[in-house]
Parts: C-alpha cells; structure tokens; sequence
C-alpha cells in the first residue's frame, strides 16, 4: 500500500471517500504494517493507493466493488469495536467478496460479554453465530469443528455469562482421559492434580474470562468443577452448564453416560473434533455417531464449525485446509482396486 504525499489529481482509478473517518479507524482499517490493505489486495486482485481519506482502486472493474464492500464492512466492524485482529479482517473480507459481509457484522453484534481485560467477546464468523444462537436456545448442544474454531472458549464465555448474571450456579467441565499406558491411579496427588495436564486448556480459557484468582477461588468453593469424564457416572447436575470437552474421544457409552446426568434447569455442551480423535480404535468416538443416534431429537442441537471459522492466525486455516486434502485425496485412493494399487 502506498501513501501519496501529492494530491494524484491524474489518477482514472475508482475512487471510496470515507468523509467522516478518523486518523485511529484508518489506522485500524490499514492493520499493522499495511497488513490488511494486502489481504484485500491479494483476495480481490487489485492495487490500492491511499491519499487523505480517500481510497484509489486500480485493477479489473469487475474487483472493484468488492473492495469497497470490502472496506466499508471492516469500517463498520470497527465502529462495533476499535480492536480488529487479522483474522477477523481476512474473514470480513472474504465474505465481502461474496457479497456475504452482512452476515458477519450481524453474527458479531452478538456479544457474549467481555474477558479479563476488558476486550469484547462475540462471535467472529457465522458458524460461530450458529453455535451461540443454539446454545441460547437448546438444552443439549453438540458442537464439532477442527482447533481454532472457538469452541471451547465460547462455550465457556457463554457459561461464565450465565454464572455472572445467576441463570446457573455452578460450572462443570469435564474431559475423557486418553491414558497413553499410564493409570491415573497410580500417579502421584489428588484428582485434579492428576487430570490437570489433560486439562489445562480449559485453564487457560477461564484464566482469560475470569483471571485466574476469580478462577483459583471458584474451584476451591466448587462454583467451578473441573473432572474426568470416568468421575461423572451416578451424578445429577441441576442448575449447572456441564461441558465435554474433546468429546471426540469419548466412546458412545460414555457420552450416553455423560447426557443422562442432566438434571433440572441446566444446559449441556459436548464438543470436539472428529479429526483428532486418540482412541485406539477411532471408530470407537461416541461424537462421530452422536448425530445418527440423537439427530431427530428437536431439543439437540448440532453445528458444525469448518476451517472458514478458525480465529487463530491466518495461517491456521490454511494448514487445516491443506490436511483435509490431503485426507480426502488418501480417502480416495482407498478405494481404488487392489490390482491397480
């Protein structure tokens, strides 16, 4: 991106004048380094050149609307909230080429609260919305997705709000614990002491939500209640959210376990990524037939979160683009005949 320091009065390129914008959102707008100028110029194949507060276009005509919805939309997103990452932008500005933008700014001025350090929490892609509008309305949600994709953390987000404003009393997490030929029995300390290192992301998620002496006094007084899956049978859980986390490691008997623990005025939330599955047999994962067994149930909610909902670096959805390729075209060559391979 370059800033002219002469008016480029002979220029013929399109031309966006943003009359009312402030030097802090062109700032913002730009991203570090000219960072998200690039992305728009390398997802709609144009040259942009920036004098004032006046944008000029230069490249096939066709390209040059979308730009603008491109940076109108991010405007917008701003004005929402001045934090704008690189993720977030790169999403704004493909659904922009898709004349899809819309949908984003509707999905993030559905705000689930604020972190620890004040900075907005709401959905950041569509899938994401889908996943919030469901767990505000169903009991039992299931939500699968690759990594990135916010699932824990909204999950969480969501529960803490429920926490703060007393629709709950209690949070409970818990997790299947993949041995690796060790017996949790036979580690040393107390059960949380042992399940901790399989745990620790959900740490470092109320950590963020809560810090973590808000997060270290609710554990010791219970509010918050971090188990194995293997603890929760003969439990009920009223007036909890009760979360499964890498529910793709979970067999169908454990899952069954888990959801029959519902008790009186409390939602549930299983989540996970049926591409990482740890099981021995990983045609074993109670998550990959949840939905064959419980799909027709109304009161179930399932989503599905993909690539496009990664809100990690960039970088992230590109690599987990790359693996599912690489599956499917592994998957295919599966079936080709045995005397051809």
């Amino acid at each position: 991106m370059k800033i002219l320091m002469e008016e480029p009065c002979l220029l013929k390129e399109s031309q966006l004048l943003l009359s009312d914008v402030t030097l802090e959102e062109l700032r913002t707008l730009v991203g570090p380094r000219d960072q998200i100028l690039k992305i728009i110029e390398e997802t709609f194949q144009q040259s942009l050149t920036l004098y004032d507060q006046t944008f000029f276009i230069k490249g096939d005509p066709a390209g040059q609307a979308g730009v603008k919805r491109a940076i109108l939309a991010l405007l917008t997103r701003i004005r929402q909230n001045p934090s704008l990452d690189l993720q977030e932008a790169a999403t704004l500005i493909k659904l922009a080429k898709e004349n899809r933008q819309e949908e984003f700014l509707s999905a993030y001025s559905q705000s689930l609260g604020q972190n620890q350090s004040g900075r907005l929490i709401s959905a950041k892609t569509v899938g994401q919305k889908t996943f919030i509008n469901a767990m505000q309305t169903k009991d039992i949600v299931f939500v699968i997705g690759p990594a990135g994709t916010g699932k824990t953390f909204l999950t969480l987000a969501y529960a803490v709000q429920l926490l703060k404003t007393k629709k709950i009393n209690r949070i409970v997490l818990t997790r299947p614990v993949v041995e690796a030929g060790e017996s949790l029995g036979f580690l040393p300390g107390d059960i949380r002491e042992k399940v901790d290192p399989y745990l620790q992301p959900l740490y470092d998620a109320l950590n963020q939500l809560l810090g973590s002496q808000t997060v270290e006094k609710y554990l010791e007084s219970k509010v918050i209640e971090i188990v194995p899956l293997a603890y929760m049978r003969g439990r009920t859980l009223a007036d909890c959210f009760v979360i499964l986390d890498e529910a793709q490691n979970a067999t169908s008997t454990q899952i069954k376990m888990f959801l029959t623990r519902l008790g009186e005025h409390s939602k549930m939330v299983i989540n996970g990524d049926i591409t990482q599955i740890d099981l021995r047999d990983p045609r074993e994962s109670g998550l990959a037939r949840a939905k064959a067994i419980l799909g027709e149930i109304a009161e179930i909610a399932f989503v599905t979160l993909t690539a496009t909902d990664v809100v990690r670096h960039p970088l992230v959805q590109k690599i987990i683009e790359a693996y599912g390729s690489f599956e499917e075209s592994r998957h295919g060559s599966d079936h080709t005949p045995k005397s051809q391979k």
